[in-house]
């Protein structure tokens, strides 16, 4: 560098030690964070430690809750990528999935394992949702695992439909939803309609008389030889 630095530049006529006092001056320091350009696109979570990319839910570490992380699909693979202790981190990395299938990891929520975890009313209406009984906390953790649009507004419905059908049809509809993996528009109600089709006080008992074997009267063209 003393030999380069102290000797005529060819295009500027001039020491390039001479120079770099004037060329500091349109200098700018370099930036103290990478540019999160080649991370991927940005996320953020809340505190279901999931994030949703390209429909699918990804769990996240939950200790990044509330914080911005980046994705990218690298191959077959999912790479998410958090800033750490002032530097660029690999924090999640998840083999591709479709809508339906989300790639929770247990380790992530170590305080509360996935389909423990007790969703917390933050205003009135969540609070009445959570009013109508246990299976809504199961619709719930599924329903925000498997990546399902418009969850408050199947949340309203369900309310409305406890005023006609009460709230222990309601709530055992949820649970049935969330257990076969049933979120569409219309799946709640059609779940109600038929348990009323098929719940009876008095189990069906069959006299004496009915039998399931089919008569005797076709052997009668039979003879003994």
């Amino acid at each position: 560098m003393t030999e380069v630095n102290s000797r005529v530049h060819r295009e500027t006529r001039r020491l390039p030690a001479e120079l770099l006092p004037e060329e500091r001056l349109r200098l700018h320091p370099v930036p103290e964070q990478p540019f999160t350009a080649l991370f991927g696109e940005t996320r953020r979570f809340d505190k279901d430690s999931t994030i949703s990319v390209e429909s699918v839910r990804y769990s996240v570490p939950h200790e990044l809750v509330d914080e911005r992380v980046w994705v990218r699909f690298h191959g077959d693979e999912l790479i998410v990528t958090a800033m750490v202790a002032g530097s660029a981190t690999e924090v999640a990395r998840h083999s591709r999935s479709a809508p339906g299938s989300p790639r929770i990891v247990d380790e992530h929520h170590p305080d509360a394992p996935r389909g423990e975890r007790t969703p917390r009313a933050t205003n009135p209406a969540e609070a009445q949702f959570l009013a109508i009984g246990p299976g809504v906390a199961s619709w719930l953790v599924e329903a925000a695992a498997t990546g399902v649009r418009r969850i408050r507004a199947k949340m309203r419905d369900a309310v409305a439909l406890a005023k006609p059908h009460g709230t222990a049809d309601v709530d055992r509809a949820l649970g049935t939803a969330a257990t076969v993996g049933r979120f569409a528009e219309g799946d709640l109600l059609s779940i109600l309609d038929h348990q009323g089709e098929h719940d009876r006080t008095d189990p069906i008992r069959r006299g004496e008389a009915h039998s399931l074997q089919p008569g005797t009267s076709a052997w009668s063209g039979f003879t003994t030889p």
